[in-house]
């Protein structure tokens, strides 16, 4: 039995049930578990003093491709938006192999821990003929970094042979991508209260995915218990695409697959229509909010506002390292405050209303009611931030919405994730950065000179 004790907490910012803010209380932990949150004093193996420190739940990502990291700030690509961006891009991600997922993905999980991110999901979609076992290599870097964490078995069976965009050497059959997902879901996803590891099951998109593969997946999913995750609506281009090849919008084509439901979730959701928008909040399908990334390739502005006045599930994600390009939520939660005042102004949502969008609305997408926010019972996922520092001067008044009116830049002084501090003093704990950087330099060198 392991036990911790944050003492005297300036603020616990909790996004419970009744957003209750706590001053001046003690958060005890025990065996990853929250036990009270109050002013009672427990005993407890390690006690962090938050007098001056604010407590928020850890954020949680809800759409990532870790994988890009190794394929960030290339100049080539810098003024393309999607499609094109996709074709130049494949032709570097087709050399993906385990050594090269395995440093991507644990380079990308310390960025995400020291800002502040406990639980990462990530939609892994190109596996190069002969490349290993590359979700087996993110979840081994998952546990060394200490991170919850959510895989996918992403999938393509169209390749520019038939009509899609990615080259032949990364799709592969139905037969193949079926026999691999279900695989990957029995060995590694684990439904337990508190799992540090599950499995998704998530198709690229409608134009690098046949309809066939779709249908098929949802099935699959839905026999072994688990969530369903694709792009789809992110540009005019895919919109086009689907009324081209099937007469209908993305969403209708989506519907008519059995891939609508509280068990699926959508990346980017930019170019919904009313009624699209009604359907999404009826069948509780979620949309993972990628403010950064559909700027970066300018794809639009999601209708967040109108999403969230109709009670559609909305997480927040920071979406690829290649199309953001970084792996920073704080980032990203302060961007779509701002993103969204300038286009909603009033009706947009608070800095607040953000936050919850990282946190409860993030762990809602995953299916999870076990993390999201900081109460007994909940899983023990947390990051402080010292409020006494130069850029937080007169700022610190309304704890519940600083990280998106003022935001936060740099690292936080602790990241938690089940009860462990893996961030101390804005440094990671679970493994050694210096090394990690020069190996993961190393490898990008070998993989970028292919």
């Amino acid at each position: 039995m392991s036990t911790l004790l944050i003492k005297n907490a300036r603020y616990v910012v909790s996004c419970d049930d009744s957003d209750t803010l706590y001053e001046r209380v003690n958060l005890f932990i025990r065996d990853g578990v929250i036990v009270s949150i109050g002013p009672d004093y427990h005993q407890a193996d390690t006690v962090l003093d938050a007098s001056s420190m604010a407590v928020y739940p850890g954020l949680i990502n809800t759409h990532h491709h870790l994988y890009q990291l190794f394929s960030r700030n290339l100049p080539e690509v810098q003024k393309m938006e999607l499609f094109p961006w996709l074709v130049t891009l494949y032709e570097v991600w087709k050399g993906l192999d385990e050594e090269v997922v395995a440093w991507s993905s644990l380079t990308g999980f310390g960025e995400l821990l020291k800002t502040g991110c406990t639980t990462c999901f990530d939609h892994h979609y190109v596996f190069p003929h002969g490349a290993g076992d590359l979700i087996a290599a993110q979840f081994r870097s998952a546990s060394q970094a200490g991170i919850r964490f959510v895989a996918s078995r992403g999938s393509m069976d169209l390749s520019r042979k038939d009509g899609g965009l990615p080259p032949d050497s990364v799709v592969q059959t139905i037969d193949e991508i079926l026999a691999d997902s279900e695989r990957l879901v029995r060995v590694w996803h684990d439904p337990s209260p508190y799992s540090m590891r599950q499995m998704v099951l998530a198709p690229c998109s409608p134009f690098s995915v046949s309809g066939d593969l779709m249908r098929e997946s949802a099935k699959l999913a839905r026999s072994l218990g688990v969530r369903l995750h694709t792009h789809v609506a992110e540009t005019r281009d895919e919109e086009q695409f689907t009324l081209e090849k099937f007469s209908m919008r993305p969403l209708a084509y989506m519907e008519s697959l059995g891939w609508v439901g509280p068990d699926v979730w959508y990346a980017h959701g930019i170019h919904f229509n009313d009624a699209e928008l009604r359907l999404l909040a009826d069948t509780g399908t979620g949309v993972a909010h990628c403010p950064i990334s559909n700027m970066k390739l300018a794809s639009g502005v999601c209708r967040v506002p109108e999403m969230l006045k109709l009670g559609v599930p909305v997480g927040l994600a920071v979406d690829g390292a290649a199309s953001n390009d970084g792996s920073d939520l704080l980032e990203e939660l302060r961007v779509c405050y701002l993103l969204h005042r300038l286009h909603a102004s009033a009706a947009a949502p608070t800095g607040y209303e953000v936050l919850k969008l990282a946190t409860r609305g993030s762990a809602r997408l995953l299916g999870r009611e076990d993390i999201g926010c900081l109460a007994p019972g909940k899983a023990a996922d947390c990051f402080l931030i010292d409020l006494d520092r130069l850029s937080l001067v007169g700022a610190q008044f309304d704890p519940m919405s600083v990280l998106g009116t003022v935001g936060f830049k740099g690292n936080v002084d602790y990241t938690i994730v089940n009860g462990v501090p893996v961030v101390q003093n804005g440094e990671l704990t679970t493994f050694d950065e210096v090394e990690a950087v020069r190996s993961a330099n190393r490898v990008v060198r070998r993989y970028l000179n292919r």
